[in-house]
């Protein structure tokens, strides 16, 4: 993550709130205290803002660093080794998208790869798990296709590996005021995307603006919890 793709991500949350009505550009430009053309150009990506620019905007919509980074990020190529007085490690399976949804438990067969994390950075997750995963293996990990990292570019780069906790369930945010990515059941396929509920319908969110919202609509006897294996609370770059 460098200051480019902390750029874009206050870019595509502006974006967000203005798509969701919650803000205008020229509400946007009055407050941070910037010309309207000078936004607009931002917000099209025909300019950028200067770092004391970032920090205007950031202050005017009273965002910080962490509220635009909607995940634990971690560029890291390795995890680093316990030892005697550190953190202990645990080791999280690697699987492909097909094992992550129908698999409740891990053979060693279905096993890509494995990856190390520190075991706070996993027992810090709260769960939320409905019935039927409440007694699935709760953490493993799938790589993100081309596919999925265009979609969720830049959060998601390509080869990077997703962390899936599957005792989390639930539409309630994991953190106030921030977007909460999902892996979602779409039939055969496992996407990660933003949801959210509405009429009856699950909506896809992906990042970038170039793919366009998907709507998964639910039978009667279905609840979101039936499509949501679980929340992505780890996103390893570079391993």
């Amino acid at each position: 993550m460098n200051f480019q793709d902390l750029h874009e991500l206050l870019r595509l949350e502006l974006l967000r709130r203005i798509d969701r009505g919650l803000l205008t550009g020229t509400r946007l430009a009055q407050q941070a205290g910037f010309q309207q053309a000078h936004i607009s150009n931002f917000l099209n990506r025909k300019r950028a803002l200067s770092l004391e620019g970032l920090d205007r905007v950031l202050a005017s919509q009273k965002l910080s660093i962490e509220h635009i980074l909607p995940l634990d990020l971690n560029a890291s190529a390795s995890a680093p080794a316990a030892t005697e007085n550190s953190d202990p490690i645990e080791t999280i399976p690697v699987v492909s998208p097909s094992a992550a949804m129908d698999d409740a438990r891990i053979l060693p067969a279905s096993i890509i790869e494995t990856i190390q994390v520190s075991a706070s950075r996993l027992q810090d997750n709260r769960a939320r798990p409905s019935t039927k995963y409440a007694n699935w293996q709760r953490f493993l990990a799938i790589r993100a296709d081309a596919q999925q990292s265009a979609a969720m570019d830049p959060l998601l780069s390509p080869g990077a590996i997703a962390v899936l906790d599957r005792h989390y369930n639930s539409l309630a945010p994991y953190r106030a005021h921030q977007p909460t990515l999902y892996a979602v059941r779409t039939g055969a396929a496992l996407l990660l995307r933003f949801v959210d509920f509405d009429e009856g319908r699950l909506i896809l969110r992906p990042y970038s603006r170039d793919f366009p919202v998907q709507l998964l609509p639910l039978a009667s006897h279905e609840t979101p919890a039936d499509y949501l294996v679980g929340r992505v609370c780890l996103i390893f770059s570079e391993l």
